[in-house]
């Protein structure tokens, strides 16, 4: 927190770790919301984090974080964060944060339930916004990489009714592929999310990553960053079919390459772009004899080739998960 403090605005810093991390997990909660949410199910959400608290416990809670402005009553509906309270959650303490995107992430497959054969059940999504005037610009670079194949899923959708979206701004809503990993996961197939990269394509062909960043123990979610430091070129692909997209590094178990080869399969037929590729030691990665990497473009890819364009978008990667069927 920054500038001038109340004593309540110490609040959250001045009391035990204990608290500072229940007020944390409050804040995180809401902000991965695309609704209010209220004190009861606020505590049900809690208690799968290991917070066990009543209702009367969190209300306490969300009242001291109300008067330091973290948090906003709408209506009877619930809570939604402010701006500060959005702020708050990107400024916790960095050992608090470290692993917290693939912890994120991982929560996200979990609740993930997309049925890969009747393409049914509820996905995670990434969420952006833009300013209205620029939306036909964004559209058009968003259709691009989905022309190409580039993106985790062939579509994307315009929404203006979520409390996260500002004033004269529109939001749009990808497919995170960390769906993929609630639906490998729930066939019984142990994944984990190994890399986020930079992955050379010539001619829809993967040759090799340029650039790895590992997921664990990372405070800020690997694709972000090589969007942000403009390390794509997905333009270029579009223009040459030669160029540099965002892909994805997750590891299962080698005996379970087949049964995970159905799935995708069965994930093609409806509108999914992968793998990009698969195998032990491929692509640049250090190969493991039990272990089996799959590659896979990055529904990110859209958001890249938008900020190649110049314009600025805020992105949340792993926002929430929604019904697949808000996407088509």
């Amino acid at each position: 927190m920054a500038g001038t403090r109340t004593a309540e605005e110490l609040f959250m810093r001045e009391t035990d770790p204990g608290t500072e991390r229940k007020c944390l997990e409050i804040l995180r909660i809401l902000r991965e919301s695309p609704d209010p949410m209220g004190a009861k199910h606020l505590s049900e959400l809690m208690a799968e984090q290991g917070f066990v608290l009543s209702d009367r416990a969190v209300q306490y809670y969300l009242q001291n974080l109300d008067e330091m402005g973290f948090t906003r009553k709408v209506g009877n509906r619930g809570r939604i964060l402010t701006s500060l309270g959005i702020a708050e959650t990107e400024s916790a303490l960095v050992g608090d944060r470290i692993g917290f995107v693939i912890s994120k992430l991982e929560r996200l497959a979990f609740r993930s339930s997309l049925n890969p054969e009747t393409c049914t059940g509820d996905v995670a999504y990434n969420l952006s916004y833009v300013k209205d005037e620029y939306l036909d610009m964004v559209s058009n670079a968003c259709n691009e990489v989905i022309a190409e194949k580039l993106g985790f899923f062939g579509t994307y959708t315009f929404i203006d009714t979520d409390p996260r979206i500002p004033k004269g701004h529109t939001g749009l809503l990808t497919l995170c592929s960390i769906t993929m990993d609630g639906v490998l996961q729930h066939h019984g197939i142990p994944v984990r999310m190994a890399y986020g990269g930079c992955l050379s394509v010539n001619k829809t062909v993967a040759e090799g990553f340029t650039h790895l960043i590992g997921y664990k123990g990372s405070t800020v979610d690997p694709l972000q960053l090589f969007i942000s430091a403009q390390m794509t070129s997905i333009g270029e692909y579009c223009r040459t079919k030669r160029g540099v997209v965002l892909a994805n590094v997750r590891n299962i178990p080698t005996v379970a390459v087949p049964e995970a080869t159905v799935l995708m399969m069965q994930l093609q037929s409806n509108g999914f772009h992968i793998p990009a590729a698969i195998g032990s030691g491929i692509l640049g990665i250090p190969g493991d004899p039990y272990q089996s990497s799959i590659i896979s473009y990055s529904g990110m890819n859209l958001i890249a080739r938008v900020t190649e364009c110049g314009i600025r978008m805020k992105t949340e990667i792993g926002a929430g998960t929604i019904p697949i069927s808000r996407l088509l």
